[in-house]
Order: structure tokens, then C-alpha cells, then sequence
């Protein structure tokens, strides 16, 4: 329970903590940064990871002074391509080798043919809206690899969705974050951030407890 407090926590304040970093680390909140961008969108295994919030806070932390936020976009951009980079390559890898099973009810080679049709069709906007929608983001380029979406497909889209997220949401903080009333409400806005990019998820899966409902 204390390490989930402690999560909440950090979560909520992220801008004191972020704080916090920039004065006793300095020049290392870069490689900080880079490291979670990298991580929540590179490995499975951590999509817990504060992502949009972490964005617009970190514009609102460099907009006072802490750091250069320019620098801080390219780095940001250059972390999330690569975490997705290397998200679908591991995908890629272990796809053909799990999914070889022709009568599994869960591992069976159709799923790996269906997969990879769904993103020859429409992989490139799912990866491009995958990087607004908490844990999806993280599974999204892992599911493209599974699925062997073309590599220079994803990697159009890759690019230009890493740049989309990193720059709407950073320099949303960074010329916004610092307004009176907004700095002064800052976690409302985080948990507002948090809410809406869940959101999609979340009406997707009532309307797949809808259809479901419906076809039963």
C-alpha cells in the first residue's frame, strides 16, 4: 500500500518532483527523461509510467527556467521513436515464435495472419493514436511487430506520431502550464490530462460490452 501511495503521489505532484530533480540532478534531467519517455514506450512491462502528464508537466518545469525546452523536444522525440522502435522488433521476434500453434485457441498462426492484415490496413493511424491512449501506447508497436506491419510503414508513422506527442503535449505546458490559474490547479489539470487520454479506452470497451451484449 505504501508503494502505491508513494506511485499516486509522484503522479499527482509530478511538477514538485520533477522540481525536485531538476535542482538536485541538473543536466542529468535530461537523461532522467529520456530514460521514461524511453521505457513506457519500449518495454511492456512498464506502462504504468506517467506519459502525457509527464510531457506537459516537464513543459511547465522548462517554461520556468529548469530546462532548455527545445533541446528537451528533440530528446523527448528521439526516446519515444526509438522506445517504439525497439517495442516493435521484440514483437517481431517473438511473434513467429509464439504464435506457430495451428490448433491453440490462443496462439494460433491465424491470429499472427489477422493481426498483420489489421495493420497493413489500418496500423498506421492505430500507432498515431496509440501515442495520446495510456498502456496502449506501450502495446500498440509491440502488437504492430507481432503483426509484421512493414517496417518503413511503421516507421513513418513512428516518427511522425513521436513528434505529435512530444510537441503538442510539451509546449502545451510550457506556454500554458505557467498561466495563474492553471499553475495554481496544477494536479486537477494532471488528473484532467490522465482522464481524457483514458478515455478512448475506455468508450472502445463499452462499445465492444455493447456489441458483445447485442450479438449474444
Amino acid at each position: 500500500m505504501e508503494l502505491l501511495a508513494a506511485f499516486f503521489d509522484i503522479v499527482l505532484h509530478l511538477d514538485r518532483h520533477l522540481q525536485w530533480l531538476v535542482a538536485n540532478y541538473g543536466v542529468w534531467i535530461y537523461l532522467i527523461l529520456f530514460l521514461i519517455i524511453f521505457c513506457e514506450t519500449g518495454l511492456v512491462v512498464t506502462p504504468f509510467l506517467p506519459g502525457d502528464s509527464l510531457l506537459f508537466v516537464a513543459g511547465t518545469v522548462a517554461a520556468g527556467g529548469g530546462m532548455d525546452v527545445h533541446l528537451l523536444a528533440a530528446l523527448l522525440i528521439v526516446a519515444a521513436a526509438l522506445g517504439d522502435t525497439v517495442n516493435y522488433w521484440v514483437g517481431n521476434y517473438l511473434g513467429p515464435r509464439v504464435f506457430h500453434y495451428e490448433n491453440s485457441v490462443w496462439l494460433n498462426r491465424k491470429h499472427l495472419d489477422r493481426a498483420h492484415a489489421f495493420y497493413e490496413r489500418h496500423g498506421g493511424k492505430t500507432v498515431v493514436i496509440a501515442r495520446f491512449v495510456p498502456i496502449i501506447r506501450t502495446y500498440a508497436p509491440f502488437v504492430a511487430g507481432i503483426g509484421s506491419m512493414t517496417y518503413r510503414h511503421f516507421l513513418a508513422y513512428n516518427i511522425g506520431g513521436a513528434v505529435l506527442w512530444v510537441v503538442s503535449l510539451l509546449y502545451a505546458g510550457y506556454y500554458f502550464g505557467n498561466i495563474p490559474v492553471i499553475k495554481q490547479n496544477l494536479t486537477l489539470v494532471i488528473i484532467g490530462i490522465i482522464v481524457l487520454s483514458i478515455m478512448p479506452g475506455v468508450v472502445e470497451y463499452l462499445r465492444y460490452l455493447r456489441s458483445r451484449a447485442r450479438s449474444s
